[in-house]
């Protein structure tokens, strides 16, 4: 049978396992949409390319697969560049799809030519021009198997007009390769035993967890770790939930405590990068224990006693089983864990009047407190913004690995609401929140639409302060006032649900009534200007 390369394309997809595919529509890539729907791939229509690649990123931190999006040559593919950068920031899986004119015109000023492989190669883990729509099965193959494998990252495929609608016999196209699963590489076993004997010597030792834990499944081995050597841990704030933050080792409100009077840091599967200040967060004379399954990372920013090139899930398996074997005397009752509960207590006893503060306009910490009774245990919450982050950070917990989604190390604003989409399409019976600032949600306000459009009962809750940042008495902040937007009256105009809230009595009630609409709801709460949450950069471009 003659087929054409959107077909080969398509007919990958659902061999990889694709089960829905991030869009804008336009050329070349009809037949790419039509030809993944006919094979049974639900597809979910955007208003804008950078939400889909956005929702995209969110599906797959959810689930543990990769997002697919597409979208038109040029402008519409262009406009999927901030999604995949954020993407290859965090390190996650995503097949990008972009459209792209004829092979045959390049140089020749085609209609929207643009060299996109050029454009997407540095923020993207591999990029692909497949020349023939034979090979589209064979690259598409390889995309799924560079985006998940070691270190994962968003790979970027260009699609040619003429190579997509290229006409092959189907008996004829390239058999992909795949393997059955991932490699696990183990760790050193001779750094394992030094690894666990630094552990056992130390007298307040913690573990630091990120993505790797998270995209390796490892947070079983993680949880089995802690809880047999009785040690507090902490995560990077994209990977809340890798434990219950209600683990009775962890101590969330004294973490910039035990960053500084560790003498033992075990850090799996996270980098030493900006959000933690390039490892000076952690005091000079600790000792660091580094698991990373790129090598490269081990040692980046912040010199190390041991690294451990291998899986998070296989490295950690390996150091509960030495633990097992050499019987390590678990710390749970030491001094050093009595010191954080305290101090954990203490911070929490601090914020306690703003929780429960009557103050109006709204304190967002008052917010927080409402949302957190609310929320199911095992929803989902994307946070996006600047004081809305950092005050949801602080006092939402997430118990549930995969739950917590945030701006991650891009720090880009406008992540919010795309995430929730993508988390709703992922787990359609989770309750998914998105925590949004009044700047953040004005980035992609226009795909709540596509939320109704799709039926996809997502709530928005937006700490509306009425500009980017909080505002400082003595400090210029250009563009920084943005007047009070009616996000309320937004939802309802798109067909949603909207609320306006001004009274801390009333965020309750009316977050009740968003969960219980049946549609997509905002919240809209008028929140303190002046309420500064501890940042390192504070004037920065984020609300």
């Amino acid at each position: 049978m003659e087929v054409d390369g959107s077909y080969l394309l398509a007919r990958t997809l659902k061999e990889e396992g694709v089960e829905h595919l991030f869009f804008l529509m336009g050329g070349p890539n009809y037949e790419i949409v039509n030809n993944s729907e006919d094979f049974g791939i639900k597809t979910i229509d955007f208003r804008h390319e950078q939400a889909a690649a956005m929702a995209a990123h969110g599906y797959a931190r959810v689930t543990g697969k990769p997002g697919v999006t597409t979208a038109a040559s040029g402008p519409g593919t262009l406009n999927l560049l901030t999604g995949q950068y954020v993407a290859w920031a965090d390190c996650a899986p995503m097949i990008t799809l972009g459209g792209a004119g004829p092979i045959s015109d390049f140089g020749r000023d085609g209609f929207q030519e643009v060299d996109q492989i050029s454009v997407f190669e540095p923020i993207s883990k591999a990029v692909m021009r497949p020349t023939d729509p034979a090979r589209y099965p064979e690259h598409v193959s390889a995309a799924f198997r560079i985006a998940t494998s070691g270190r994962p990252g968003p790979v970027y495929i260009d699609c040619n007009e003429d190579v997509l609608y290229g006409k092959v016999e189907e008996a004829d196209a390239v058999a992909p390769s795949r393997s059955a699963s991932n490699a696990r590489p183990a760790g050193d076993p001779e750094l394992i035993k030094n690894a666990v004997k630094m552990l056992a010597e130390a007298k307040s030792p913690m573990v630091f967890a990120g993505g790797g834990v998270w995209w390796s499944q490892a947070y079983d081995e993680l949880r089995q770790l802690v809880e047999r050597m009785g040690i507090p841990f902490y995560t990077s704030p994209m990977s809340r939930g890798l434990l219950p933050d209600d683990h009775e080792m962890s101590f969330p409100a004294a973490r910039s405590g035990a960053f500084q009077k560790a003498d033992v840091v075990l850090i799996a599967g996270t980098r030493l990068n900006w959000m933690m200040t390039f490892g000076s967060r952690i005091a000079p004379g600790s000792k660091i224990i580094q698991i990373d399954i790129h090598g490269a990372e081990l040692g980046h920013n912040r010199s190390i006693d041991i690294g451990i090139e291998g899986d998070a899930k296989s490295v950690l398996r390996q150091m509960v089983d030495e633990a097992e074997r050499t019987g390590f005397e678990s710390k749970a009752k030491s001094p050093w864990i009595e010191s954080l509960r305290a101090a954990d207590l203490e911070r929490r006893e601090r914020v306690a009047p703003l929780e429960n503060s009557e103050q109006r306009p709204i304190h967002p910490l008052r917010l927080c407190k409402e949302l957190r009774e609310v929320m199911d245990r095992d929803a989902i919450l994307a946070v996006d913004g600047n004081e809305i982050l950092h005050y949801g950070r602080q006092s939402v917990p997430t118990f549930v690995p995969g739950h917590r989604l945030n701006s991650g190390p891009s720090g880009c604003m406008g992540v919010g609401l795309p995430y929730a989409l993508g988390a709703k399409i992922a787990k359609p019976s989770k309750q998914v929140v998105a925590l949004h600032g009044d700047g953040s949600l004005g980035l992609n306000i226009q795909d709540f639409d596509t939320a109704v459009r799709h039926n996809l009962p997502i709530v928005i809750v937006v700490s509306n302060n009425e500009g980017w940042t909080a505002r400082v008495e003595g400090i210029r902040k250009p563009g920084r006032e943005l007047g009070f937007t009616r996000f309320d009256k937004v939802a309802e105009a798109l067909g949603g649900h909207g609320e306006l809230v001004e009274d801390p009595k009333d965020i309750r009630p009316a977050l009740e009534r968003a969960f219980d609409a049946g549609v997509p709801a905002i919240v809209n709460v008028r929140t303190d200007p002046t309420a500064r949450a501890l940042s390192r950069f504070v004037g920065s471009k984020m609300e």
